[in-house]
């Protein structure tokens, strides 16, 4: 039990974190089908609403948003949305174990934190998904003009998928005589998306000189292909580095683990001692210094090797 009435108040805490969490989540599926219905996504904007307990039981499955790019969570995976939401039953567990408010106000700040970093790998990952829409665009438009087509005719025939807001303002130009250069340019501005860049410009180059359209998206495509399989290899030869700085992050939890199972006290001290704050508030920064310092360790090597 928690000392002085401190049960109630993590449980209302909780509670009110979850139903935010909650109400967020669904805002954010409805926004989405909205604004797939107005920019003509088709497949986005046939999905069915579904009910609060399809919802929630496709939520649990791991199939919301349909497919892996809107998986919650699933037993024994990682996920990209969602995982925050265990921040708060953790921090309620360990104030349970170590008697102590601390934990609980701690899960909250580690929700923001943990929120904000899932964010920014949703994010490079979306940037990712979308270097390789780009390449596939501009392949796919070459392939439909060594067919013969137009070039207005070409890019309508190819799509513009995985484009996002962009897509169909590319379409629109390409379909009824727009100013196509410009439309890729203002599609190029989005994370992962520069490529578009450098296809506008051939577009116009070939479209004001008569130069060969087909051959420069190949390059380009070829090109982004190249840049995307370097991008997976450094990756690859990160994966190490990476996981040995995890590891590392966790050692103090096993360290709390191990003194728990030799009859030590390791959370009382902890989180109802003043050398126990202090050595809670030294390891904390410690902890997060190391972190920072291993991720900066990552960041320039992935920079060297580019």
């Amino acid at each position: 039990m928690l000392r002085d009435g401190a049960g109630p108040v993590a449980l209302v805490i909780a509670v009110a974190c979850v139903v935010v969490l909650v109400r967020r989540l669904r805002r954010g599926r409805a926004l989405r089908r909205r604004m797939a219905a107005v920019l003509g996504d088709s497949a986005a904007a046939g999905r069915p609403v579904r009910g609060r307990g399809a919802v929630l039981r496709e939520w649990c499955a791991g199939r919301a948003g349909g497919g892996a790019e809107g998986r919650r969570w699933r037993l024994g995976r990682r996920c990209d949305v969602g995982a925050e939401v265990w921040c708060l039953p953790a921090g309620i567990a360990l104030g349970a174990l170590g008697r102590s408010m601390l934990p609980v106000v701690a899960s909250v700040v580690a929700l923001v934190v943990v929120r904000r970093w899932l964010a920014g790998r949703a994010r490079r990952r979306a940037a990712d998904r979308r270097a390789a829409a780009v390449a596939g665009f501009c392949g796919a438009v070459a392939g439909e003009l060594r067919a013969g087509r137009q070039p207005d005719r070409a890019l309508v025939a190819a799509g513009v998928p995985g484009l996002a807001e962009a897509g169909p303002a590319v379409l629109a130009a390409a379909r009824y005589g727009g100013d196509v250069p410009g439309a890729l340019r203002v599609a190029a501005r989005q994370p992962g998306a520069e490529g578009l860049a450098g296809a506008a410009a051939c577009w116009q180059v070939a479209v004001e000189g008569g130069a060969g359209l087909a051959r420069g998206l190949e390059r380009i495509a070829a090109g982004l292909v190249a840049q995307r399989e370097q991008r997976e290899e450094l990756r690859a030869q990160l994966a190490g580095p990476r996981a040995t700085a995890s590891v590392l992050a966790l050692l103090p939890v096993g360290g709390l683990l191990m003194g728990g199972a030799l009859g030590a006290d390791p959370l009382g001290v902890l989180l109802h001692t003043p050398a126990g704050w202090g050595c809670l508030a030294v390891g904390g920064v410690l902890e997060w210094g190391g972190v920072v310092w291993t991720a900066r360790i990552v960041a320039d090597a992935a920079a060297v090797r580019k």
